[in-house]
């Protein structure tokens, strides 16, 4: 998966964002969350759960579908 196109984001560039915990995650706090930024940042923001105030990935919407397709193995 490429990251040229990618990039961090701090939530402070979209405070509004509407984080999703991933459905594997359980009572856990060792997951990853994301949040559909395409109508702003045409991007998926993902970032650690542990580590809420830090940085979040952004991923352009083909390499987000590429991630999930490779954590299901279904790539």
């Amino acid at each position: 998966m490429s990251t040229r196109n990618n990039r961090q984001w701090h939530e402070a560039e979209s405070p509004a964002a509407n984080w999703r915990k991933s459905s594997y995650s359980g009572s856990t706090s060792q997951c990853v969350e994301f949040a559909d930024l395409r109508p702003v940042h045409a991007a998926i923001a993902l970032r650690d759960s542990k580590h809420i105030p830090g940085p979040a990935l952004l991923l352009t919407p083909a390499a987000f579908t590429t991630f999930l397709a490779r954590l299901t193995d279904r790539a």
